[in-house]
């Protein structure tokens, strides 16, 4: 297959004018076949989303495998080929079945679950944004290595609160295991700077259920900033983050180390109405999720290419950044970087065509193209 005359988005991180081949499933330096025209569009590797918890009336929490594949087709239809969903506060064993799900989905027309992301439940209640306090756990590596099991060695990525007991000892006994990322906290800075120092290495949603930055104070963002090797993750939904410290955020971390994620909950893709997230009743109205008791942000409503979208026409981030930022980078943090993120000979051939208007024209999954004119 060839993709021709695109506005092709290069490893080197900007827009190269060019053709794509694909040869089977991956990308390849040259190829035959049908040809698709792409003149005038933009050709973007397939999104990766590391943190959202469901879509199309569905939690990744509490699905069964034939739910989770339909969430897994929602997400592949709109150019976000690759996921890494997030649970939530919950029992272990809830936890560990949603695991087992996960680690069995799979989908001709789905996108790739490439890993799983523990939102909790080592977190502060102090700062428990949408999650369920009843089930707050001290931290302890021997829960997540059993979740690990069920898993099959997909959990990439454990959201915690270093400030609680027993948590720096946890992320200094996984790491080298999975990314242990700041989470739901009221870390000061000297708490958060010891963690990154432990082997932290990432923040979950960036300003949001975690102290302010300030100029006596600045916390985990300014923990962060001073930890080269810390990546950062925004909801870029028009909600979560006002476009000024969005833009903020790109000057103090550079497009090397954010990552745009939706964090969406199960009204994604859906209409207005009552829905749930991590158990809780959730009240959705226009692009807002809000917990039904005490009004709490739940998530977004939105999916990681409208997110890509919203930064760029509504933020002013560069489509170039956007885009590595959803793809690049989150496939950098979770070690799948050599089959995913980019546009390159010999990765899996997820490739999404945008029109000049940042809408989808067609997405290629796998070598396969998917969907057109969504």
């Amino acid at each position: 297959m060839i993709i021709k005359g695109a506005h092709v988005f290069r490893e080197s991180g900007s827009f190269e004018d060019g053709d794509v081949f694909i040869n089977g499933d991956v990308f390849a330096e040259s190829a035959g076949g049908d040809v698709i025209d792409a003149e005038g569009c933009y050709a973007v590797p397939g999104l990766l989303d590391l943190h959202f918890h469901g879509c199309v009336g569905h939690d990744f929490s509490e699905s069964t495998v034939d739910e989770m594949r339909l969430m897994a087709e929602y997400q592949a239809k709109n150019g976000v080929t690759s996921i890494c969903p997030a649970t939530m506060t919950l029992p272990e064993e809830v936890l560990a079945k949603a695991c087992g799900n996960m680690a069995a989905l799979d989908g001709e027309n789905a996108a790739e679950l490439v890993g799983i992301n523990l939102e909790g439940p080592f977190i502060s209640e102090k700062k428990i944004g949408a999650q369920n306090p009843k089930y707050i756990q001290k931290p302890n590596a021997g829960l997540v290595r059993r979740l690990q099991e069920k898993a099959r060695g997909l959990v990439k990525l454990l959201d915690l609160a270093p400030e609680i007991e027993g948590a720096i000892e946890t992320i200094e006994e996984l790491k080298g295991e999975i990314v242990c990322s700041i989470a739901h906290t009221e870390a000061d800075y000297d708490t958060a700077s010891l963690a990154f120092a432990r082997g932290a290495a990432q923040v979950t949603h960036l300003f949001n259920a975690m102290p302010s930055f300030s100029h006596r104070a600045p916390g985990v963002i300014g923990a962060a900033f001073d930890a080269p090797h810390c990546r950062v993750e925004m909801i870029c939904d028009g909600i979560h983050l006002h476009p000024g410290a969005v833009r903020a955020a790109f000057r103090l971390f550079g497009d090397e180390r954010v990552i745009l994620i939706s964090d969406s909950m199960m009204a994604a893709g859906l209409d207005d109405g009552e829905y749930s997230l991590g158990g809780l009743p959730v009240i959705v109205t226009g692009k807002t999720a809000r917990l039904k008791e005490g009004g709490a942000i739940a998530g977004s409503v939105t999916n990681l290419m409208k997110c890509v979208r919203t930064a760029v026409t509504e933020m002013g981030i560069p489509l170039y950044t956007a885009v590595k930022c959803a793809s690049v980078n989150p496939a950098k943090a979770i070690g799948v970087y050599d089959r995913k993120g980019s546009v390159a000979p010999g990765k899996s051939a997820d490739l999404v065509i945008l029109n000049p208007d940042l809408s989808v024209k067609n997405v290629i999954l796998r070598g396969k193209v998917l969907a057109e004119t969504l």
